[in-house]
């Protein structure tokens, strides 16, 4: 059995399978590129988390999908329909949150840069949680509700910024107070002014509810001794607010537990996370109502696969090129935005007998950056085969765009 394999992904006798059917038979009656879903890998991807967190700090876990890994409706439909809640951080993702049947309650925006239309976009949605994150948001959030929303209770969390962060990329770290190649990052307030942010907050008339943090995305095994830091500083923190009389009813510590992308990653010990949230919050004695977590692409990546198809096999300077007909940025773009990205790529068919070649996937777009894998070994194409390119169920149709003036992919899911 492959390492990649999965409820979506399997592989027989040399053919690969997208649920039920064989990945060439996809390609061919919906065309390509083609995006394909699981709904049975999203389910059991919701399950495995579920069962993690149940139980461990004596209160609910609700589980809220970080929208922006992947907005599919139908995708949302189904995790509203296994009990999720949305993580959204636009007013356009609350719109489509809301459309896809999820009520307001269950709905937390955490958007940055957040200004005074944003806030009443959000403001409108009477029962979501808006969260703060920067002190400067809470006077413009004042106003827009004096001026439109006069004696409704809104609720809030403050995301607060530990001073530790994670990720596979230094884009994707969201906490401390540079990313790992220097760069500041913006979210969240510092651990100073958190409590300043509460008492503002709470003498502004908002009804502050819930302490959030985030670090960043694709946490690995290595990263759990500084995911385990985060939450002992998140939960003494929150009982600090306890000490000023901010009751809170929930903690948020986020997502950032990633799938593993390669064969050689080492999976971030969820059950582990869990089990040490579990117990902080127990000895806390914190009276709340519910904990958070804020899964994303651990919900969706692996549960989507782009399938693609290869137009010529190119050599040129001794480098040999599948060239198909799918560019990154339209697509997956994650290889071209990302240095650390990897996706498997892997043909549809067996490999016929045909010797394995170090082969560079070259997308159609104008962008020497255009490559879906650089010189991995694969049986030589032949124009007209199928590849897929695996995990492409995050950040893939979220992140595309129409560059070049290319199609972004249709979308399906298979069961």
């Amino acid at each position: 059995m492959a390492w990649f394999e999965n409820r979506l992904v399997s592989v027989k006798r040399g053919v690969l399978y997208l649920g039920r059917r064989p990945a060439a038979a996809l390609a061919k009656e919906f065309g390509t590129p083609l995006l394909v879903y699981g709904r049975d890998e999203i389910l059991a991807n919701v399950r495995y988390l579920s069962d993690a967190f149940a139980g461990r700090a004596g209160v609910d876990v609700r589980l809220h999908y970080a929208m922006k890994a992947n907005p599919d409706r139908r995708i949302l439909r189904l995790l509203k329909t296994a009990g999720t809640g949305i993580d959204a951080v636009s007013p356009g993702e609350v719109r489509e949150a809301l459309a896809a049947g999820f009520p307001a309650r269950k709905v937390l925006f955490t958007a940055t840069s957040a200004g005074a239309d944003d806030m009443k976009a959000a403001f409108a949605v009477d029962g979501l949680t808006a969260t703060i994150d920067a002190l400067e948001q809470i006077d413009i959030m004042r106003r827009v509700r004096d001026r439109w929303f006069r004696g409704r209770t809104i609720r809030v969390s403050v995301r607060w910024n530990p001073g530790i962060g994670l990720g596979f990329n230094p884009k994707a770290i969201t906490a401390g107070s540079r990313s790992s190649d220097g760069t500041p990052v913006k979210f969240g307030i510092e651990e100073a002014k958190v409590p300043e942010a509460f008492d503002r907050a709470a003498a502004a008339g908002f009804l502050p509810a819930g302490l959030h943090q985030h670090l960043g995305s694709g946490w690995l095994a290595e990263d759990y001794p500084a995911a385990v830091r985060a939450v002992n500083k998140m939960v003494e923190m929150a009982v600090r607010l306890a000490g000023r009389g901010h009751r809170l009813e929930f903690l948020d510590f986020g997502g950032g537990f990633g799938p593993r992308y390669a064969a050689g990653q080492r999976p971030f010990p969820v059950a582990r996370y869990a089990a040490h949230i579990g117990r902080q919050v127990r000895r806390s004695g914190l009276p709340l109502r519910f904990i958070a977590v804020e899964p994303g692409k651990f919900l969706v990546a692996g549960a989507g696969v782009l399938l693609l198809r290869v137009e010529y096999v190119k050599e040129s300077y001794g480098n040999l090129f599948a060239c198909v007909n799918g560019g990154t940025f339209n697509t997956v773009p994650r290889p071209a935005v990302y240095a650390q990205a990897r996706h498997e790529v892997v043909p549809c068919t067996g490999p016929s007998g045909r010797r394995r070649v170090p082969i560079t996937v070259a997308g159609n777009l104008c962008e020497t950056g255009d490559i879906f894998a650089k010189e991995i070994l694969l049986p030589r194409p032949r124009p007209g085969d199928f590849l897929a390119v695996l995990h492409a169920g995050a950040y893939g149709r979220s992140m595309a765009s129409h560059y070049n003036l290319r199609p972004i992919p249709r979308e399906i899911i298979v069961y």
